[in-house]
C-alpha cells in the first residue's frame, strides 16, 4: 500500500511540475516584447530613398535603416528587416509579419487610436511636385481639380484628396515621378528629402518642387507599432530618447538631409 502511494505521489509531483512549467513558458512568451526574442523586426519599403533604398552594392541603408539599427542596438537587440511595398506595410503589421513600421509613418491621431506609436524622430518638410514652369499649381490649394499621384494611405495621398484633388494611385514616389513626367498626372505631394534625392538620380526630369510645409503642417514621423506592444513602445521610447541625446538623430539628419529635421 504504501509503495503505491508513493508512485501515486511521485505521478503527482511529475504532473505539477509539468504544469508549472507551461505555465513558465506561457508567462515568458506573454512577456516578449517582440515576434522573436532578442530580434527587433522591422517592415519598410526600401525603395524610398534617402528613407530606406540600396545603394550601389545592393546593401540596404537609409535614415530610417540607420535608425532602426541604432534603436535595436540601444535595446541589445539584433534587427531584422522586412521589405513592402507601402500600401500592404500596415497590413504586415496587423498580422504580425514585424514587430514595428520605420517608413516615414506620420503621428496622426487616427493611428493612435488604434496603434502605438513612439515619440517622433523626424519633422519632415511638404513638397508639391510639379513639371517645371507649371504656373497653375503653385500652392495647396491649387491642387484641387488636378490629378495628383499619390500612395492613398500615406498622409499626403489623404491631404489631397482632402484637398479636392483627383488621386491616381502609385505604389511610391518612383511611380509618381513617372506619372508626372509622361504628363499622366498633373502633380504630386511628397515629401522634400525624397523628392530632392530622386532629383539627384535624375538630373535631367523636367520637374520641380515648391516647398508647402506652412500649408500642410508637420506631420511629425515615427515608430508605428500594434495596439499590444505596450512594453516594445516603451522600450523604443527609452532608445528614441538617448539616440536623442547623445546627437545620433541629429547625425544622421545631417547626413541625408544636409539639415537637422529632428526638431519641431
Amino acid at each position: 500500500m504504501n509503495k503505491k502511494i508513493a508512485i501515486i505521489l511521485a505521478g503527482l509531483v511529475i504532473v505539477i511540475g509539468g504544469i508549472f512549467g507551461i505555465m513558465k513558458m506561457t508567462s515568458s512568451n506573454s512577456e516578449s516584447t517582440t515576434i522573436k526574442s532578442g530580434t527587433f523586426t522591422v517592415g519598410l519599403e526600401g525603395t524610398y530613398a534617402p528613407f530606406s533604398y540600396h545603394d550601389d552594392k545592393g546593401k540596404l541603408t537609409g535614415f530610417e535603416v540607420e535608425i532602426a539599427r541604432a534603436l535595436a542596438k540601444k535595446m541589445d537587440m539584433k534587427v531584422n528587416f522586412v521589405q513592402s511595398k507601402w500600401d500592404s506595410l500596415i497590413a504586415g503589421l496587423n498580422s504580425k509579419r514585424y514587430d514595428a513600421v520605420i517608413n516615414n509613418i506620420g503621428i496622426t491621431d487616427e493611428r493612435k487610436e488604434n496603434y502605438r506609436m513612439s515619440t517622433a524622430y523626424l519633422y519632415p518638410r511638404a513638397a508639391l511636385i510639379k513639371r517645371t514652369g507649371d504656373t497653375s499649381l503653385n500652392s495647396l490649394s491649387d491642387i484641387k481639380g488636378k490629378t495628383m499621384a499619390q500612395s492613398v494611405t500615406s498622409n499626403y495621398g489623404k491631404k489631397a484628396k482632402a484637398e479636392g484633388a483627383n488621386i491616381k494611385a502609385v505604389a511610391g514616389i518612383i511611380e509618381a515621378m513617372n506619372l508626372v513626367t509622361t504628363n499622366r498626372a498633373d502633380g504630386s505631394l511628397n515629401d522634400m528629402g525624397a523628392f530632392e534625392n530622386w532629383k539627384q538620380s535624375n538630373p535631367d526630369a523636367d520637374v520641380e518642387a515648391v516647398d508647402i510645409s506652412k500649408e500642410m503642417g508637420s506631420t511629425p514621423d515615427g515608430v508605428l507599432m500594434n495596439k499590444d506592444s505596450k512594453k516594445l513602445q516603451s522600450k523604443v521610447n527609452k532608445a528614441m530618447q538617448e539616440l536623442r541625446d547623445d546627437g545620433t538623430l541629429t547625425k544622421l539628419s545631417k547626413k541625408y538631409f544636409n539639415k537637422d529635421l529632428t526638431k519641431e
